[in-house]
């Protein structure tokens, strides 16, 4: 994603400033997703450096999201603003560019539908629908969190969906064996829970998940869950979570 945003600036001629999440920064060790993040956007400025791009060119530019990333949206030096986010911080770039008549391009959350048809080898569906929404613990803009399953096959692929999905080891991301760290920020835990909670009160079934795994009494890991019986109307098939939570809906014909 980083590549995405630096690779046609420098293209170009342009220099250009990265800025990872301040999350990324301060707890990269917390889960994969954004120790890698982090990681590789400072492995890539080494990387510019090694083969001789000039100081000055690829800048990385670590902090918090209002000190450091607020200025450069602002800033009349800074002639172009790609940004991918929430909805909320991207409707405050666009607002801080429109006064400069500045372009934005964003990228703002994601609700991404996986479709299974009833021809489908259920048991490679299933691993890839595990794979789409719980891989990085849903924390990724293109997590497939929206189920949509064939009436014809919707049983026995939730069954074997919810069964495979209690099995995926939770634990510290350094265990041998991990499948699924923490979320990560308590502020993360706290809304991911809430998703689910909502849910359950709009009538929704959670099938497993959405609460601290039993054998941690601390930290913010969250069990993954897979929610049914879904309305198009319902917050949780309508905004994105950021975290392991799959919902489903069985309506194909």
């Amino acid at each position: 994603m980083a590549v995405w945003k630096v690779a046609p600036a420098l293209a170009a001629g342009c220099t250009a400033i990265l800025k990872p999440s301040e999350l990324a920064s301060a707890f990269y060790y917390f889960t994969n997703l954004m120790w890698f993040y982090i990681r590789t956007c400072l492995e890539l400025a080494d990387i510019c450096r090694e083969v001789g791009l000039p100081p000055g060119v690829l800048n990385i530019l670590t902090g918090l999201g209002t000190e450091a990333g607020a200025p450069l949206a602002s800033h009349p030096h800074v002639d172009k603003i790609v940004f991918t986010g929430s909805t909320a911080t991207g409707s405050n770039i666009m607002t801080s560019a429109a006064k400069l008549v500045k372009p934005v391009s964003l990228e703002l959350g994601g609700k991404s539908p996986i479709i299974v048809f009833d021809d489908v080898e259920i048991d490679k569906a299933v691993e890839w629908t595990m794979f789409g929404c719980f891989w990085t613990n849903g924390q990724i803009c293109s997590a497939t969190s929206r189920l949509l399953v064939h009436e014809k096959i919707a049983d026995e692929f939730l069954d074997k969906l919810v069964k495979w999905t209690k099995n995926i080891k939770i634990s510290d991301p350094f265990e041998e064996g991990c499948r699924l760290g923490p979320v990560v920020s308590k502020g993360q835990y706290e809304r991911v829970v809430k998703f689910v909670s909502n849910a359950r009160k709009e009538g929704a079934t959670v099938l497993c998940g959405g609460a601290r795994p039993g054998h941690f009494k601390k930290g913010y890991f969250v069990e993954p869950a897979i929610i049914s019986n879904v309305t198009t109307s319902m917050e949780i098939w309508r905004d994105e979570v950021f975290g392991p939570v799959l919902c489903v809906k069985n309506s194909l014909h």
